[in-house]
């Protein structure tokens, strides 16, 4: 088993009663559905901040393409498109 802590968090009651609605229909602990949600979340926000850290060292480095460029490629290939219809 994993190396593990405690955490106390606070709950709104009717939260509290979703996650002991939940433990019951799935059988699993209020406690394993709290971590894994924990966990995902964590996993979540940490990926989106990378992404955006990554995006600002390009717009730094210069690796970006300016906005009106990029709308006009994208009227011209949605234009051709169209056309082909």
């Amino acid at each position: 088993m994993a190396d593990s802590s405690t955490v106390t968090i606070r709950l709104s009651s009717h939260v509290k009663e979703q996650l002991a609605e939940l433990a019951d229909r799935t059988r699993r602990s209020r406690s394993f559905l709290a971590a894994e949600a924990i966990s995902a979340y964590v996993e979540r926000e940490l990926s989106i901040i990378e992404k955006v850290e990554r995006g600002r060292a390009d717009v730094r480095a210069g690796r970006t393409t300016p906005h009106d460029e990029v709308m006009r490629e994208a009227r011209t290939i949605i234009e051709a498109a169209r056309t082909r219809q």
